[in-house]
C-alpha cells in the first residue's frame, strides 16, 4: 500500500515515522523548509518507544496516488491541503485525524463520504521543531466513520495496517467518541494562554477547578441540546460525568493528579504547540465548537467563549496571559 501522510507536525510525523519503521511504502507531505529539513535529515523520534531516526520520502505536494492518504493537518489546514492535492485523491482512502467532526465535513466536498474514514488519536506527542517528535504516551487508534456507522471493509483493511503503528479500535459510533474526544481535549486551551506545560499549569489546583468548569459548562448544553457522549477506549464517559459531579476542589485535586502523570516529559498540547510554532491553533474547533453548538442552539456558553477569546489574543501577540489575568477573567464562571 503506498501512504500519503499530508502534514508534518506532531502527529504527521510520528505515524509516518512508526509505518515507515514498520515497512510501509510511506511519503511525507508538507510545507517548505520544514519538509525540506525532513528529506535531508529524517525523521527523530524519542520518548515512550525509545529513540530512532527514520529516513523516508517527502514532498512539498503530492505527485502519485497513493491507495491511503492520512490527513495529519490541523482542520484549518484542511482544505487548502485538499485543494492543493485534489488532482491524486481520487483512487485514495482518505483518513482524517482532526479533532471534531467538521474535517470530515470538508473532506466531503473531495471524495464520496465512503472513501473518507474517520478517526481518533489517543496517544500523544510533542512537536516543537521540524523532524524531531517525542512520543509522550502510548494510546489506541480509533477508527470509524462520521458518516456510517457500520465498519466497512475499507476500515477493515485499514486497521490492519494502521495496527503496525498504534493498536487500532473500530467505531460504531464515531460520532459520539469524537465528541467526547472535544472534551478531553478542552483543557488544552488553558497551557496555551498561560504559556507553560501540562503539568505546570494543572499542578495549579485554582486553574485546575477552571478545567472541571469548562467540562460543567460543555455538558449543560450538550445534555441541553441532546447530543449523546459515547465512550473511548480507557476513557470512559464516566471519567467526566463523575468529576463534573463533584465538589469542585476535590475534583480539580484529582484532576490536577491525572494530568500532571501524563508523561514524564513536558507536554505542551495541541493548542499551545501550535502557537510555539507560529501558527493558529484548533482552537475554534475545540472550545469553539462548545460555543457554536450553544449559539447555534440559542444557548450561552461565557466560559468556554471568554477562553476562545483568550488564546486568539494569544495567537495575535504572542504574549501569554499571567496566572492571576485568567483567574481574574474566569472567576465569575467557576
Amino acid at each position: 500500500m503506498r501512504i500519503a501522510v499530508i502534514g508534518a507536525g506532531a502527529i504527521g510525523c510520528l505515524v509516518a515515522g512508526y509505518l515507515k519503521e514498520k515497512g510501509e511504502d510511506v511519503t511525507l507531505v508538507g510545507r517548505l523548509p520544514g519538509i525540506s529539513q525532513i528529506g535531508q535529515k529524517g525523521i527523530s523520534i524519542s520518548g515512550v518507544r525509545g529513540s530512532m531516526l527514520v529516513r523516508l520520502d517527502t514532498a512539498e505536494s503530492l505527485d502519485f496516488s497513493p491507495e491511503l492518504v492520512i490527513l495529519a493537518t490541523k482542520t484549518q489546514d484542511v482544505d487548502t491541503a485538499l485543494s492543493a492535492n485534489a488532482g491524486f485523491l481520487r483512487e485514495a482512502l482518505l483518513l482524517t485525524t482532526q479533532n471534531g467532526i467538521q474535517a470530515d465535513k470538508i473532506a466531503a466536498a473531495y471524495l464520496p463520504e465512503k472513501k473518507i474514514a474517520s478517526s481518533i488519536v489517543m496517544f500523544g506527542s510533542t512537536n516543537l521543531e521540524s523532524g524531531k517528535v517525542v512520543h509522550n504516551f502510548e494510546g489506541n487508534w480509533i477508527l470509524g466513520s462520521v458518516f456510517d456507522p457500520q465498519p466497512t471493509e475499507n476500515i477493515l483493511s485499514l486497521s490492519l495496517v494502521l495496527n503496525k503503528a498504534f493498536p487500532t479500535v473500530i467505531s460504531q459510533d464515531m460520532r459520539g467518541m469524537k465528541y467526547l474526544k472535544i472534551f478531553v481535549n478542552a483543557n488544552n486551551c488553558l497551557p496555551a494562554i498561560l504559556g507553560k506545560s501540562m503539568q505546570e499549569v494543572f499542578g495549579d489546583l485554582a486553574v485546575s477547578r477552571i478545567s472541571i468548569a469548562i467540562w460543567k459548562e460543555a455538558f449543560e448544553v450538550f445534555d441541553k441540546i441532546g447530543i449523546k457522549l459515547v465512550s473511548l477506549p480507557g476513557f470512559p464517559v464516566e471519567n467526566l460525568t463523575k468529576l463534573t459531579a463533584m465538589p469542585s476542589a476535590h475534583a480539580a485535586e484529582i484532576f490536577s493528579g491525572m494530568m500532571r502523570n501524563l508523561s514524564k516529559d513536558p507536554l505542551y498540547g495541541s493548542i499551545l504547540q501550535s502557537i510555539m510554532r507560529g501558527k493558529l491553533s484548533e482552537i475554534d474547533y475545540i472550545n469553539g465548537e462548545f460555543v457554536r453548538l450553544a449559539e447555534e442552539n440559542s444557548l450561552q456558553a461565557p466560559l468556554n467563549k471568554t477562553l476562545v477569546e483568550m488564546v486568539h489574543r494569544v495567537e495575535a501577540s504572542r504574549d501569554f496571559f499571567s496566572r492571576e489575568e485568567l483567574l481574574q477573567k474566569t472567576r465569575e464562571y467557576i
